[in-house]
């Protein structure tokens, strides 16, 4: 009996953590039992509302996409006669709807998938100049350091990052990897003021944006994606504040067991 209690103790907890495939062994006709099954049944039905949301999500973003063809389409068309504020105007709420889409549909697919969609051998460094290179004020500096995982998807952590630094954040942006013991870290920090303790708990929470927000400054999906993502290949991410001044938000990531360790000092 302590047996199954403890089981069942193990499969709350894991279901808890988000595993929603959990499930007890029903053994037996008494009370216990009755419970494994009240559980299972809760679960499995816990398992398919997830579900049901995440493809409703995923469909619902992914036809949009048609609508938002036409405008743009009815944008370029418009583009001899239209008044050139307003057609900035609308060239900018396509843009942020387009981002929208694109972050919605890929914070599905982390959701709906269990794992990266690819393992590869990953240069962080050179990963990280390529995308430094596509702004203006961010700069680099560390070692080499290989991590095993998706390129796209840390790719795209890269860029939500940066793209957070220059949007809420000021010049200069530093990008900074390290090793730090077994774990390979990206430090994207910038010079803006820090941000308050009531509002950093909340910065990577889908759809957060801070009371300072302007219409400009993004769709509040860039650094939950960035959580995800991180989690995804084993790894977290925090805000730190600098003193006296400054922001850093820093990832750290599982090296592999026979990661490459080269020391090549880049400036």
């Amino acid at each position: 009996m302590t047996r199954r209690l403890e089981r069942l103790e193990k499969a709350v907890e894991s279901l808890g953590a988000g595993d929603l495939s959990t499930r007890v062994p029903v053994e037996g006709r008494d009370e216990i039992a009755r419970l494994a099954q009240s559980f299972n049944h809760s679960a499995q039905r816990i398992e398919e509302l997830v579900g049901a949301h995440k493809r409703l999500l995923a469909n619902a973003s992914h036809e949009l996409r048609t609508p938002l063809a036409r405008v743009r389409l009815s944008v370029e068309l418009m583009k001899g006669s239209a008044d050139p504020e307003r057609k900035a105007g609308l060239d900018q709420d396509i843009a942020e709807l387009d981002q929208l889409i694109d972050e919605i549909l890929l914070a599905s697919r982390l959701d709906a998938t269990a794992g990266p969609d690819a393992k590869e051998d990953i240069d962080l460094l050179a990963l990280a100049a390529e995308e430094c290179a596509r702004y203006r004020d961010a700069q680099l500096d560390g070692i080499a350091v290989d991590c095993r995982g998706d390129p796209r998807l840390l790719r795209r952590l890269l860029r939500n990052l940066l793209d957070n630094a220059q949007r809420h954040g000021r010049a200069p942006i530093d990008v900074r990897i390290a090793r730090e013991g077994t774990n390979a870290e990206i430090r994207v920090s910038d010079r803006g003021p820090a941000i308050p303790d009531d509002q950093a708990r909340h910065l990577f929470e889908p759809f957060y944006r801070r009371s300072t927000a302007e219409r400009n400054e993004g769709t509040g999906l860039g650094l939950s994606l960035v959580r995800q993502i991180a989690q995804r290949h084993g790894g977290r991410v925090e805000y730190r504040a600098e003193k006296p001044l400054g922001n850093s938000f820093v990832v750290t990531l599982p090296l592999p067991e026979q990661a490459d360790r080269r020391n090549v000092e880049v400036s």
